[in-house]
């Protein structure tokens, strides 16, 4: 507390029920942020930065302006210190101007952070993207919001600091992930001291967890109850995963684990980045999964083993428009193991919001799992490489690149020229992976004598019918529909238009009859090619990528069970892939797979397939992430905002996500429309999330189908709009290409 002429400084207030008025004292907080940032940041040896900043960052509080508009606008106290629309007192610019008048140029660094804490990461200069850039805050025009508050006021411990020593990670080509390091550490702290004084309940929430040890031992009795036989599948399984324990004692660095699907990836995975988080000292394991869509077996099988010391943290529901709640309820990946996707992870380290932003420094020295990994986007490759290199050179992080067929990710070179800065020095943990192949060789793949010649969905859907049991996957969601409308009643139908908890229930449902040798017929998008343990007899594709076609062959004879091999069948669907990467990859397949005796399911061919689809990419840095972040970076003047908006993985712009109605939620989504997002309900609610189309959200809208139930969250209206067997049902206006995943 810091008291002139009788005037207490205040940080944040809130209100008691009985009416009375508590408060947090402007010193006090920024003592605890400086503390707290220090310690998140110690673990990448630059918390003199991170506790300077958390000193300095609230400095504008100590206005006038500041404290007149906390101490009146009472009914608006608990969001009082967010900075936003007009009419509230910006208190950010004030430390990042104290910062450039403390320290000239390099004072850039605590700035960025300073005037970034509520608005988020800002550019240097001013972009298309909008926000006022740092340049423009920092000039003399802005020098008032520091000129109006009294050096006096201030404690001198707060104030006066020296420079701090620590040089950044990476030098000018890490500066961004650095900063960005620090940002995390900075946010976090000032969101979980702002926590802990408005509602100490949740801070209790966020403590408790076990330590990785404990883990290991549920995982180890996981594995000693699994009954398994002395199959030739599970012997092979058994040497992988003693495999992965072996080289888990390696030391840190990059690693793969290349194995046939059905070759037990996700749990010798798991032991591998058990045992060496637990030799290495690292924090935490967190294992990264292409698609929403493909994220819950995953996750119910870490829950199985280790209950609720996960977090499972999708992308889809963190709200557009923020506020106190929606902020406060964002992850910040303090749990042991988390499970993401792709899409959250890597748009996460090249974000600018604070939510997304929060969670970065509890990547430090974790253990990564890139489960699928050639599903990562070749128009994003090279700053996906660049900053996965510098997490590992600077942040004590291991990657694990898990998948049955492992993309060409080291750097290549063209006439001399360095093309792509890869992933190199990768040490592969199975000892002889080609002979793996061999031996875990289930199925034949009959491939078409003609590759370009479309059949019709009719004669697709009689020969399904030929079958009892079979597994047909398609390219896209229309198509998944159209086929299932010619197949018998009895069919099912999977697709992302289906929420993840519906998902979830028809696949534990085709599991079971899979297992009790009942017949069952599956119509389904490649949502079930990554992290889906189907074991059909019969598996039909539609021609798209080779790495496509190999996962969907991993669905068929998956335990080795049959006396012959199982039967995957590659057809010719009506319309081709939709265009883009989907497209051009089938274009590949059809080049690789021309001719005879091809092994479709070789490591060879799969090099093949990789080397050709990002040789063909028009680039690998496709928005220019790499110049807007380094380019002039020696200067300290860097693009945040701009890059962070061009790094989409999937471009949400396209899509709406909206909540459904499915299986009784009905309270949870009351309980959100009264109370706002809160972090526990908002991790059981992503369990009932669809993405649709922006057009298509846009005609639901009109129609009064969705609504907005809380600021930049949307949910079901309509009782009719969810079908229990098909997902999302929408009438008219959806072109093919909408419906891709």
């Amino acid at each position: 507390m810091t008291i002139e002429n009788n005037i207490t400084y205040l940080a944040h207030v809130r209100q008691l029920p009985d009416g009375r008025w508590i408060e947090h004292f402007l010193e006090e907080h920024l003592l605890a942020v400086a503390v707290l940032a220090a310690e998140f940041a110690s673990v990448f040896n630059s918390q003199d930065w991170a506790r300077l900043s958390g000193l300095w960052h609230d400095l504008g509080k100590y206005s006038d302006e500041f404290q007149h508009y906390i101490k009146n606008v009472t009914g608006y106290a608990a969001e009082a210190h967010i900075e936003g629309p007009a009419g509230r007192v910006d208190h950010s610019t004030a430390g990042a101007i104290h910062a450039i008048r403390q320290f000239g140029k390099i004072g850039r660094i605590p700035a960025y952070l300073i005037a970034g804490h509520h608005a988020g990461l800002p550019d240097w200069s001013a972009s298309e993207i909008g926000g006022k850039a740092l340049s423009a805050r920092l000039s003399p025009e802005q020098d008032y919001l520091l000129d109006r508050i009294s050096p006096q006021i201030i404690p001198a411990d707060i104030l006066n600091q020296p420079q701090p020593s620590t040089r950044p990670k990476g030098g000018t080509e890490g500066l961004h992930l650095w900063l960005r390091m620090l940002f995390s550490c900075l946010t976090d702290a000032d969101f979980l001291d702002t926590e802990a004084f408005m509602d100490g309940r949740k801070t209790a929430t966020r403590a408790g967890y076990p330590d990785l040890p404990e883990l290991l031992s549920a995982f180890n009795n996981y594995m000693a109850g699994k009954a398994r036989t002395d199959t030739p599948v599970n012997i092979i399984r058994s040497s992988i995963l003693n495999q992965c324990r072996e080289k888990a004692h390696m030391a840190p660095g990059i690693f793969s684990l290349s194995v046939p699907t059905g070759g037990g990836k996700t749990l010798s995975g798991t032991a591998f980045a058990l045992e060496h988080a637990i030799k290495h000292q690292k924090r935490r394991i967190i294992y990264v999964i292409p698609y929403t869509s493909i994220i819950e077996q995953t996750a119910a099988i870490f829950r199985s083993i280790f209950g609720d010391n996960i977090v499972e943290h999708h992308a889809n529901l963190d709200p557009d428009q923020e506020d106190s709640r929606s902020r406060l309820a964002t992850e910040n990946w303090d749990a042991p193991i988390i499970v993401t996707t792709s899409v959250q992870f890597f748009e996460s380290l090249f974000a600018a919001r604070t939510s997304r932003c929060r969670k970065l420094h509890n990547i430090v020295n974790s253990v990564v799992v890139l489960d699928e990994v050639q599903l990562l986007p070749p128009e994003f490759l090279q700053p996906i490489t660049d900053v996965m290199n510098l997490l590992v050179a600077h942040y004590g992080v291991t990657f694990l690149l898990s998948t049955a067929t492992q993309p060409a990710l080291s750097s290549f070179h063209t006439f001399g020229a360095l093309l792509f800065r890869g992933l190199d020095n990768v040490h592969e943990i199975v000892d002889n992976p080609d002979a793996l192949y061999q031996k875990l060789k289930r199925v034949e793949i009959e491939i078409p004598d003609d590759l370009t010649t479309p059949g019709d969905w009719q004669t697709i859907a009689d020969a399904l019918k030929k079958y009892s049991t079979v597994l047909c996957i398609v390219n896209r969601r229309d198509d998944a529909r159209e086929l299932y409308r010619l197949m018998p009643k009895d069919t099912v139908h999977l697709s992302a238009l289906m929420c993840g908890e519906h998902r979830s229930r028809v696949i534990a449902d085709i599991k079971a009859r899979l297992e009790r040798n009942e017949p069952v017929r599956v119509i389904s998008t490649q949502l079930v090619e990554a992290g889906v343990d189907f074991d059909f007899p019969v598996v039909y594709r539609a021609l798209a990528g080779l790495d496509s076609i190999a996962q969907a062959a991993g669905r068929c004879n998956r335990e080795g069970r049959q006396s012959d091999p199982g039967k995957v069948v590659v057809f010719i669907p009506p319309k081709p892939a939709p265009p883009g990467l989907l497209r051009q990859a089938a274009q590949i397949s059809i080049s690789l797979l021309s001719g005879k005796d091809k092994d479709v399911l070789g490591r060879e061919l799969a090099r093949q397939f990789f080397e050709h689809l990002y040789a063909r990419a028009p680039t690998l840095d496709k928005h220019g992430i790499h110049a807007l972040l380094t380019q002039d970076a020696g200067e300290g003047a860097i693009q945040f905002r701009t890059a962070a908006a061009r790094f989409r993985l999937i471009d949400d712009s396209a899509y709406q996500t909206i909540l459904v109605c499915y299986s009784g939620n009905e309270t949870l989504l009351g309980q959100l429309k009264k109370e706002g997002p809160q972090r526990w309900l908002m991790r059981k609610l992503q369990r009932y999330a669809v993405n649709l189309p922006q057009h298509i959200f846009r005609q639901l809208e009109a129609k009064n189908d969705v609504f907005q139930i809380w600021p930049g969250i949307y949910a079901q209206r309509s009782t009719t709009l969810y079908d229990d067997t098909l997902g999302v049902i929408m009438d008219g206006g959806i072109t093919p290409d909408d419906l891709a995943i």
